[in-house]
C-alpha cells in the first residue's frame, strides 16, 4: 500500500510506519469436494490496517521475498528500540540477504551504524538505500542528520529544506513535527503545527488530541476539553474512544491534573 508518510513516536525514535495488505484468490486447480468460500470474484483482500479501509491508495505488487525481508525489517528495529544491537543487526541483516534490493532495510541498517558512532558505515548504508529507492525520504532525511553530526551542515540542511518543501501538503508530517514540539515543550510551536496538519486534513483525531494535551499543558481546560472531544468523535476505533473518554470524565470531575497526556 502506497500511503503517505506517517510516523509513530516510540522511546524517542520517528519511526515511519505502513502496512500491506494480502489478496487471497481461488485456486485455479480442479480438487475435489472443495468448498468455495471467497466471493464471486473469487478473491478477497486481507486488509491488515483498518485505519486506511476509508482511502483509496495506490498499490503494487510485492514478492514472498520483499514480505519477508519487511518481516525481519520490523523485527530490527523493534530489538533496536529495546538498545539489543546484535539481534537488530541480525535482523537487519537477514532482511538484505534475503532481498538485497530492500531499500527500508539498508536505511535502517544506517541508522543502527549511526547509533554504534560507525558513521562510515551509516552513510554508506543511507547512500545505498537511497540509489536503491531515490523517494526513500527517512533515509535521505537520516543522512541529512549524519552530515550535521560530521560538520557537513550545509549539505545537511539542504537535504532538509527539500524534504520540508516535498512534505508541506502531508497532514501526518506536521502531526510529526507537533509531536517533537510537544515533547520538548515548545507548546506554541506544537500548536501551530497541529492547526496546519488540521488544516490540510480535519477528519484526523490525531490532530485534535495533540491540541487537546498542548492546550492542557498551557492550563486551558476549556480548550483541551473542546479538542478532546472532537478526537473523540472523530475516533473510528474502540480503544481510541475509551482512552479519550477517559481523559474526559477526568477532565468533568475536576481532577484533570491527574491526567497523563504522554
Amino acid at each position: 500500500m502506497h500511503i503517505p508518510e506517517y510516523w509513530a513516536l516510540d522511546n524517542g525514535f520517528n519511526l515511519l510506519t505502513g502496512h500491506i495488505n494480502l489478496k487471497v484468490s481461488e485456486s485455479t486447480k480442479q480438487v475435489l469436494n472443495r468448498k468455495v468460500i471467497y466471493p464471486q470474484e473469487r478473491s478477497l483482500v486481507i486488509d491488515f490496517d483498518p485505519n486506511s479501509r476509508q482511502e483509496a491508495f495506490k498499490t503494487s505488487n510485492i514478492n514472498k521475498a520483499r514480505i519477508t525481508a519487511m518481516f525481519y525489517n520490523n523485527k530490527g528495529a523493534a530489538a533496536m528500540l529495546k538498545h539489543d544491537y546484535d539481534t537488530a543487526f541480525s535482523y537487519y541483516k537477514a532482511a538484505v540477504d534475503i532481498d538485497s534490493n530492500y531499500s527500508g532495510a539498508w536505511g535502517n541498517l544506517g541508522v543502527l551504524f549511526r547509533l554504534t558512532s560507525d558513521y562510515q558505515s551509516a552513510e554508506t548504508a543511507y547512500q545505498y538505500a537511497i540509489s536503491l529507492d531515490p523517494d526513500n525520504n527517512t533515509a535521505l532525511g537520516n543522512l541529512a542528520r549524519l552530515y550535521n553530526l560530521t560538520d557537513r551542515k550545509e549539505q545537511g540542511q539542504a537535504i532538509l529544506a527539500m524534504l520540508d518543501k516535498k512534505r508541506q501538503a502531508n497532514p501526518y508530517y506536521h502531526i510529526s513535527l507537533g509531536n517533537d514540539a510537544y515533547t520538548t515543550s515548545r507548546y506554541q510551536d506544537a500548536i501551530k503545527h497541529y492547526k496546519k496538519a488540521r488544516d490540510l486534513n480535519s477528519t484526523l483525531h490525531d490532530t485534535d488530541f495533540g491540541l487537546a494535551r498542548t492546550y492542557y499543558q498551557l492550563g486551558d481546560l476549556k480548550l483541551a476539553k473542546k479538542y478532546l472531544t472532537m478526537a473523540n468523535n472523530k475516533a473510528d476505533f474502540d480503544h481510541d474512544k475509551q482512552r479519550y473518554e477517559s481523559k474526559l470524565q477526568a477532565l468533568r470531575s475536576h481532577t484533570a491534573k491527574l491526567i497523563d497526556y504522554r
